[in-house]
């Protein structure tokens, strides 16, 4: 099976993270923390800045690990590396995915996450947003 190292940014303002909807592909219309695919030979941390750049014209801060998450999907085995992060400048603007929101700690199960990102939310469940 094949091995995909993802990276995501959990971006945070204010006790709310920002979620974004896939507009493509297998998993249209599910949510998912935005970030993408590590490059061969990129760092975790500058893949992460990259992506954010590319899919929401946004300079991030990338503040701490949240965790690793592996997910067995049908064509491909995932590992998702989660950060904590911070908008440095930009507007998150949306050129990759369909829709974004700002979800509250009592909002975070209001969308259908993929999978793989269910480890992080359950970990900011656990943690509460409020320090976020």
């Amino acid at each position: 099976m094949k091995l995909v190292h993802v990276v995501a940014a959990v971006i945070c303002n204010k006790g709310r993270v920002f979620a974004t909807q896939r507009g493509y592909g297998e998993f249209r219309d599910m949510w998912e923390f935005p970030g993408g695919k590590v490059e061969p030979g990129e760092s975790r941390e500058d893949a992460l800045k990259r992506e954010i750049r590319e899919e929401l014209d946004t300079e991030i801060s990338i503040d701490s690990f949240l965790c690793t998450a592996e997910y067995d999907y049908p064509s491909f085995h995932i590992c998702l590396h989660c950060y904590l992060c911070s908008v440095i400048s930009g507007t998150l603007t949306l050129k990759e995915h369909e829709a974004a929101r700002w979800l509250s700690p009592a909002d975070l199960d209001s969308v259908s996450w993929l999978p793989a990102d269910m480890e992080a939310v359950g970990l900011l469940r656990m943690r509460g947003l409020k320090s976020l």
